[in-house]
């Protein structure tokens, strides 16, 4: 398999789901594979700017994302139905990202040889 879509639905803290996310989408990286990542429902919130989780004893995500390029991960897809559901606005998130609506999903979907839930 040579193109990986890691799917993170999981806020940013709370649990280990949107570490854990990060993480295999480095892993993949690291072999040369192509890697994108897709935010749904509240992982948009991942992307939010100025995070201070020390005040609940989780670590930032900031830094691990900030290192997505370094891997050549350059596409972030997130669903502009969640980022708008939520109030956000996807011009002010800590990263580039590409806006996705819910209908072009399963073609987004299509386009990779491996989907990750994670």
């Amino acid at each position: 398999m040579n193109s990986f879509l890691i799917i993170s639905r999981a806020a940013p803290y709370g649990s280990a789901a949107a570490r854990e996310a990060l993480e295999l989408a480095l892993a993949c990286a690291l072999f040369d594979r192509e890697v994108a990542i897709l935010l749904l429902d509240d992982a948009v919130f991942q992307l939010l700017p100025d995070q201070s989780p020390a005040g609940i004893s989780q670590k930032n995500l900031g830094a691990m994302q900030q290192s997505l390029p370094l891997y050549d991960v350059e596409k972030i897809y997130v669903c502009q139905q969640s980022v708008e559901t939520r109030g956000l606005d996807a011009q002010t998130l800590a990263l580039p990202v590409i806006p996705v609506d819910p209908q072009n999903l399963k073609a987004l979907l299509r386009e990779y040889e491996a989907i990750i839930n994670v």
